[in-house]
C-alpha cells in the first residue's frame, strides 16, 4: 500500500494494524502463532525441496495426506508435536538452548534443513 492510500484511509477513519491487532491475539498467542507458521512453511519447503509428496511424509509419519496439509498451513488442530515430528521427517533438524542466566526467560530454538538455517 502507498503511503498516499494509506494516509486517505486514516483520514477517511480506517485504522491500521497487523493481523495479532486485528485478531485481538495476546503476546503469548502471538508468539505462539509465529512459531506454528514458521515450523509449517519450513516443513513444505524441505518438503518440497526433497521432492516428496504430501502423501509420502505422511506415510513416514503415520498420518494421511490430508492432514499433512493441514500441518503445512499450520492449522490450528494440528499439534507442536506434529509438527516438529513433520519437520523432523524432512531432514529438518532442531536445536534448543536456554540461558544460564536466572534472568533470562528466553528459548532459543534454531530450525536448520541441508544446508539451509532459519531461527525462530
Amino acid at each position: 500500500m502507498t503511503a498516499k492510500k494509506r494516509r486517505s484511509l486514516k483520514a477517511a477513519g480506517w485504522r491500521m494494524g497487523d493481523a495479532a491487532e486485528f485478531l485481538g491475539l495476546s503476546a503469548d498467542e502471538k508468539q505462539l502463532v509465529e512459531v506454528r507458521l514458521t515450523l509449517a512453511l519450513a516443513i513444505r519447503r524441505q518438503r518440497q525441496e526433497s521432492g516428496l509428496s504430501q502423501k509420502q511424509l505422511a506415510e513416514r509419519i503415520g498420518t494421511s495426506q490430508p492432514r499433512i496439509a493441514k500441518i503445512e498451513v499450520g492449522a490450528a488442530d494440528v499439534s507442536l508435536d506434529q509438527l516438529v515430528r513433520a519437520y523432523i521427517a524432512v531432514g529438518g533438524r532442531i536445536e534448543c538452548t536456554t540461558s544460564t542466566s536466572p534472568s533470562s526467560k528466553t528459548l532459543k530454538v534454531k530450525c536448520s534443513s541441508a544446508g539451509r538455517r532459519a531461527s525462530r
